[in-house]
């Protein structure tokens, strides 16, 4: 009987032969009705036949079914070296990536980086950068203000009086910062980001400028010949000032920054003295350059926190 056991390949023949012998007609189970006109050896040996039967279907019972399960695990077996999803790796927003690049050239450049603060009283914000009266910035439908008279900095060149106030001359550094301006479409975004530029110095003239500014920007956009298109414009901060255009692609001319150098009366207002120092100013949005250099086309993206966007953007 123990051998036929052993020899069985499956539960439902197992089970068939457990029946005949412990069932209620099984052969064991006759045996054991008439245990009582056995003599004690026979009982012993009855007990013994019917505790090693039952031991022997319980392993069997166990060996097939393991044998069941492992069949089932092989079929089913993955291979542990293969991702079962797509891997979603994280990357740099395009603005972090701008700044970084932007910041890293500067700095090669000799300019240190400086920050301060968004919420600005009128001096730094507006006075102490030659700002009249009657000019737009000051006008409640453009600027958002706040009930102290304070203003959310609507330009990083408050960074820059601060700078002088607090270093002096000569100095060259770089702001950068969230700015804000009641301004909202494509390419506009009532916060935004700029990024601005100060050398004042000795003998510092208009040629430095665009030298800088040329050089950063062969850089910045890994372009070798960045041909520049240089317009008079306005700025109460700066006389002259200029508008500076890239030639993109060889195709259009974009406007990408405002520069010029420094105003005496700002100067004046920070305590320099404009008959032995001058120097140059310019300031960009680094929203609009990482969207060139991205190939994107809505500032709005930038703040949307689409993932999907972001997945999509291929930079």
């Amino acid at each position: 009987m123990l051998e036929q056991i052993k020899n069985i390949k499956n539960l439902d023949e197992l089970q068939a032969l457990y029946t005949s012998v412990f069932g209620k007609n099984g052969t064991m189970t006759a045996k054991l009705k008439q245990m009582r006109d056995l003599d004690n050896d026979a009982r012993a040996a009855l007990n013994a036949e019917n505790t090693n039967l039952r031991a022997a279907f319980k392993t069997r019972q166990t060996e097939i079914e393991e044998a069941d399960m492992m069949a089932r695990l092989s079929a089913q077996k993955l291979d542990a070296t293969l991702n079962p999803m797509p891997e979603s790796r994280g990357g740099l927003h395009p603005q972090t990536r701008a700044l970084a690049d932007i910041s890293k050239i500067l700095e090669s450049f000799g300019y240190t980086m400086r920050i301060g603060p968004e919420v600005e009283d009128d001096w730094h914000n507006f006075t102490a950068l030659n700002t009249p009266e009657y000019h737009p910035a000051r006008d409640m439908q453009d600027s958002f203000f706040l009930l102290n008279g304070n203003v959310l900095r609507t330009q990083t060149s408050a960074i820059q009086i601060h700078s002088m106030e607090e270093l002096g001359v000569p100095i060259k550094i770089f702001g950068i910062g969230a700015t804000y301006r009641k301004e909202m479409d494509a390419t506009h975004a009532p916060m935004f980001h700029q990024i601005e530029g100060l050398y004042i110095d000795k003998n510092i003239t208009m040629s430095n400028l665009i030298g800088d500014v040329k050089a950063f920007l062969q850089r910045f956009f890994e372009i070798d010949d960045v041909k520049l298109r240089i317009r008079p414009s306005y700025f109460p901060f700066t006389e002259p000032s200029i508008e500076i255009d890239l030639l993109w692609q060889g195709k259009k001319w974009l406007e990408i920054m405002g520069a010029g150098m420094v105003h005496p009366n700002v100067l004046r207002n920070c305590g320099i003295n404009p008959d032995e120092y001058q120097g140059f100013a310019f300031g960009f949005g680094w929203d609009r350059l990482a969207m060139l250099k991205y190939g994107l086309n809505d500032i709005r993206q930038f703040y949307d926190g689409d993932i999907r966007w972001l997945e999509n953007a291929d930079i």
